[in-house]
């Protein structure tokens, strides 16, 4: 009998899938096509401070092998997601949830983190550092380690649960912003969040997305995931939540064997919305392909 169990940050999970935030809405939308509760856990919808209406239309271009978005973490906003959004959750999942939190400021990031922090059904804050900072002249808070250290910092004073920091891979040196996190207080890290990405109409000779460029995910990622995973495995001692073109129980071992704890799955979600489910099924078979007993003991293998 194989072993799927992990441990993230603490929290004992089943196994290590995890929907990506933004690509699995607040858990129920799925729970009406089978029973969440086979999954580790999953990273809700991000969620900000005050309610946002999302970029412009359109905001969605396929590529081969991905695709790009520019939603603008359109959300009702923190307080209508704890009021409406985590009750109706909480009739169709009974595990701890991870809440993705993103921000325009230190302070915004600070003050939805500490309200979702006495959620009972939170279990972990994803925080998206990979937000413009309004007051750094728009630049994302993830670029730099000073940055993103100030917003760890900000959080885990108002926190008490595991905080997560998702960093953005459109940086040079990954591996320097993972450890300032770390030295800042963070619990973990997730990486990698999407690169940047732009389609060009060639009828319209203009963007394909209103928003000029957007995220682009999808499993031409993957390599470059997986090389971030690995190399801030070898710099930071805090466990790591892998995701970026994650699409099948094997490239979920493929990430835990470079150091991942905890496996995301995004943009396939948006494909098939059972993969995650799937993923989950098929993974003792292919632990048992290549000889796995226990997920816990390949975290970081090819090291």
């Amino acid at each position: 009998m194989v072993k799927t169990a992990t441990n993230l940050c603490g929290i004992e999970m089943s196994n290590p899938v995890i929907p990506a935030s933004g690509t699995f809405g607040y858990g129920y939308e799925f729970a009406e096509l089978y029973d969440i509760n086979c999954l580790g856990t999953f990273s809700f919808k991000g969620t900000t401070k005050d309610p946002r209406f999302g970029n412009p239309t359109p905001r969605i271009a396929e590529c081969p092998a991905g695709m790009i978005n520019a939603v603008g973490l359109q959300n009702p906003g923190v307080e209508k997601v704890i009021s409406e959004e985590l009750p109706k959750l909480a009739k169709c999942f009974s595990k701890p949830v991870m809440a993705n939190v993103s921000g325009f400021s230190v302070e915004d990031y600070a003050y939805t983190c500490e309200k979702l922090d006495k959620c009972e059904q939170v279990g972990w804050l994803e925080v998206n550092v990979s937000c413009p900072n309004v007051h750094g002249g728009g630049m994302s808070f993830g670029t730099s380690p000073e940055a993103a250290a100030q917003v760890t910092k900000a959080v885990k004073a108002v926190t008490t649960k595991p905080v997560i920091i998702k960093l953005s891979p459109n940086v040079t040196d990954i591996v320097s912003i993972a450890k300032a996190c770390e030295e800042a207080g963070a619990d973990g890290i997730s990486l990698i969040n999407t690169l940047l990405g732009m389609r060009i109409d060639l009828k319209t000779k203009k963007p394909v997305i209103a928003n000029k460029m957007g995220g682009f995910s999808g499993s031409a990622i993957f390599p470059v995931a997986v090389r971030m995973v690995y190399q801030v495995y070898e710099a930071v001692n805090i466990p790591i939540v892998g995701m970026g073109g994650v699409s099948s129980a094997e490239d979920v071992i493929e990430m835990m064997l470079a150091g991942a704890s905890a496996v995301q799955v995004g943009a396939a979600n948006l494909i098939d919305p059972f993969v995650c489910r799937d993923i989950v099924n098929n993974l003792p078979e292919v632990m048992k392909k290549y000889g796995i007993t226990d997920l816990k003991e390949i975290i970081g293998g090819a090291h």
